[in-house]
């Protein structure tokens, strides 16, 4: 699971089992309809999840959060260090 920022400040949450990959992909321009135009995406958050189930349960709860919410979460994780791109 993970959350991208696009080029135009929008959030992206998704789910991937290769998020390097899928990157590339958002970057490409072949990913998600929403990500195509708004390129470059810069990787903000990830989160690992035991099996696609509950990361799929897990994105799902995340895109119901509000932006500041989701700025928050992306910041905690950020101050622990535990982001790696």
């Amino acid at each position: 699971m993970y959350i991208i920022q696009c080029s135009d400040g929008t959030l992206y949450t998704g789910y991937a089992v290769d998020v390097k990959k899928r990157i590339a992909a958002h970057n490409k321009g072949t990913a998600a309809k929403y990500t195509r135009g708004r390129g470059p995406v810069q990787l903000r958050y990830v989160e690992t999840c035991p099996d696609k189930s509950s990361a799929l349960r897990r994105e799902r709860a995340i895109k119901r959060l509000t932006r500041e919410k989701k700025e928050n979460l992306i910041q905690s994780v950020c101050m622990l260090g535990h982001l790696q791109e």
